[in-house]
């Protein structure tokens, strides 16, 4: 996907998406990593000049969707979208998407069109205002730093030792990274690591700052195995928002798993403040 392509999706996302979750930062992370496996098509829906809606083909039989449900064709607009995107779906494989359980428009819209609610993992939105942002945590043994430009080498290892593993290793390389670090809105100020004594990337957390919302958007989060359960995914992520309050943003949002089967995460936001708000719901639809 080119940049031109990726802001207008995000000029919407932060215009019309943000107030359901959608945030210019997740699309950027996702773009940048189906770049390295073949982004699936978009197409937008215009009123008047404007942006009222796109659609995502983000993988195979994957919709990501977002649609100004102020606009006055919005229904329409979403009729219109997941249409298209069934159109060019598989004929044999199920297809899905997630909306949040407030998008009762997108939710009417792809019932009508055979999507059911799916059960299964699902994450929660949660906010914090940054006016209540806790102190910072330094750990003794590391260190925190802000990533630099020319470190997306140690930045991806960093990635891959947190998110790895020898089942299902990281995709992220080097040049992805270095992709990601000239993708809108990152910011090297705002992309925090610890450093272990030895000199080690071993944690780190992301967060992307929409300038027009004020929202900064945890993504992601992660911590090598060897160096767990010692307050260090705590620490960076804020060390991050502190950093991103001192660039000007007002509201943090985080979107980890809500279901009983992968807890760690929920606490770790909840010990930091954050308030949990509305759930996702995954919808599938099965094939004819």
């Amino acid at each position: 996907m080119d940049v031109d392509e990726l802001i207008r999706l995000q000029a919407l996302a932060s215009r019309a998406g943000t107030r359901f979750g959608r945030h210019p930062g997740q699309l950027a992370w996702s773009a940048r990593w189906l770049d390295a496996a073949g982004s699936g098509a978009t197409r937008f829906w215009t009123e008047h000049g404007v942006d009222a809606g796109w659609a995502w083909a983000e993988e195979s039989g994957r919709l990501e969707l977002c649609v100004d449900v102020e606009d006055l064709h919005a229904v329409d607009v979403a009729r219109e979208a997941v249409a298209w995107f069934l159109d060019r779906a598989p004929d044999d494989e199920a297809t899905r998407t997630a909306v949040r359980a407030d998008e009762h428009l997108l939710l009417d819209v792809l019932g009508e069109a055979g999507f059911l609610p799916e059960g299964g993992p699902f994450f929660t939105h949660h906010h914090l205002d940054l006016t209540r942002l806790p102190a910072l945590r330094p750990v003794d043994g590391y260190r925190l730093k802000a990533v630099a430009e020319g470190e997306a080498a140690p930045r991806a290892a960093c990635h891959r030792a947190a998110w790895g593993t020898p089942d299902q290793p990281s995709r992220v390389t080097t040049a992805s990274y270095d992709a990601l670090m000239a993708t809108p809105p990152y910011r090297p100020d705002l992309d925090w690591v610890v450093v272990a004594g030895d000199g080690t990337w071993v944690a780190s957390c992301l967060v992307w700052l929409d300038p027009a919302t004020g929202v900064a958007l945890v993504e992601p989060v992660g911590c090598a195995p060897d160096h767990r359960r010692r307050g260090l995914a705590a620490a960076v992520s804020l060390a991050a928002l502190h950093a991103a309050r001192d660039a000007g943003a007002t509201k943090a949002l985080v979107c980890p798993r809500g279901d009983r089967a992968y807890p760690a995460p929920m606490a770790l936001y909840r010990g930091l403040g954050f308030e949990p708000g509305e759930r996702t719901i995954t919808l599938v639809r099965e094939p004819d």
